[in-house]
């Protein structure tokens, strides 16, 4: 097996490094060990960004094939023209970060085999893309939000036995005002896969939840034991969209926008709840806080911070 890093012409923009200086207490080696069950799976170039984008993407390779050769991580190949790999942590790995404070009071959910792994690259680099966007523009204005700010695959109870999942959740927070604004969301990747019943079952999905978290306490406590985290208060809904081309990502965009006059449960969510969407190709060219984030309910595009 060869261990080299693989070949590639991407590189961080300015806009991810510029105000940020890492903290070098946790040596590089361990770094990845934390953000990969984060994120479940990162490629090698979008590692570098997330965690140290200060060093060389070749010495994070390096720290990667140390762990690569202790089988504390592994990859598979992207199915892309350059041959990315795309990392993660299989059990022996899981085992060892369980209790890593980082990591306390989240199941390890390793994954068990390059095949298992291979089942979700459609998400891969999607996810970990969309965080990094938001991770290098809160870097240089001092927002409150890290590498680790971030947890996939996230179930909630909407009773009668049935779940709520989020693609991921994302906390964060403005700082510097007198009373700090959360900005948490929960994300859903839309690869270009899901047909618009789906998209409208998402939706419906969510509005549950809320409805489902403003019962009486007694009505909620037979689900509390199935509940990965207590659900923030009214989280964000943000839908990152890839995987078509332009026109077809703006009918997805204009079927999300139609979903709330044909369904009252939705429309009372979106009177609520912020929602927005953005294509992930936009996300990486302009930044999180530009005026990319369309908000379904109407209105312009917008920043994140305007939802």
């Amino acid at each position: 097996m060869e261990l080299t890093m693989e070949q590639t012409t991407a590189q961080p923009s300015d806009r991810t490094t510029a105000g940020f200086t890492p903290s070098p207490v946790k040596p590089l080696v361990h770094q990845p060990l934390a953000t990969l069950p984060r994120h479940r799976m990162a490629s090698t170039p979008q590692l570098p960004v997330l965690i140290r984008p200060d060093r060389s993407r070749q010495s994070v390779s390096q720290r990667l094939n140390q762990l690569l050769g202790k089988r504390l991580a592994d990859f598979v190949v992207l199915p892309q023209p350059n041959r990315t790999r795309a990392w993660f942590l299989p059990p022996k790995g899981a085992r060892l970060t369980r209790d890593w404070p980082a990591l306390r009071g989240r199941p390890p959910y390793p994954i068990t085999s390059a095949t298992a792994a291979s089942l979700k690259t459609p998400h891969t680099p999607t996810l970990p893309g969309t965080h990094l966007e938001v991770v290098a523009d809160a870097r240089p204005g001092g927002n409150a939000h890290g590498h680790l700010d971030w947890t996939p695959e996230v179930f909630h109870s909407i009773g009668d036995g049935e779940k709520a999942v989020a693609d991921a959740f994302m906390p964060s927070t403005l700082p510097h005002s007198q009373q700090p604004r959360k900005l948490r969301a929960f994300i859903e990747i839309d690869p270009a896969t899901m047909s618009s019943a789906r998209l409208t079952a998402q939706l419906t999905e969510y509005a549950r939840l809320w409805s489902y978290e403003l019962q009486p306490a007694g009505r909620r406590r037979q689900h509390r034991a199935r509940l990965a985290a207590p659900v923030p208060r009214r989280p964000r809904i943000l839908f990152v969209l890839t995987g078509a081309g332009r026109q077809a990502i703006d009918n997805r965009i204009s079927s999300l926008k139609a979903i709330p006059a044909h369904h009252p449960l939705v429309a009372d969510l979106a009177r609520k709840v912020p929602l927005g969407a953005v294509v992930l190709e936009d996300l990486e060219e302009r930044g999180a806080t530009c005026d990319v984030w369309v908000p379904p309910a109407g209105g312009e595009p917008r920043p994140r911070t305007g939802l």
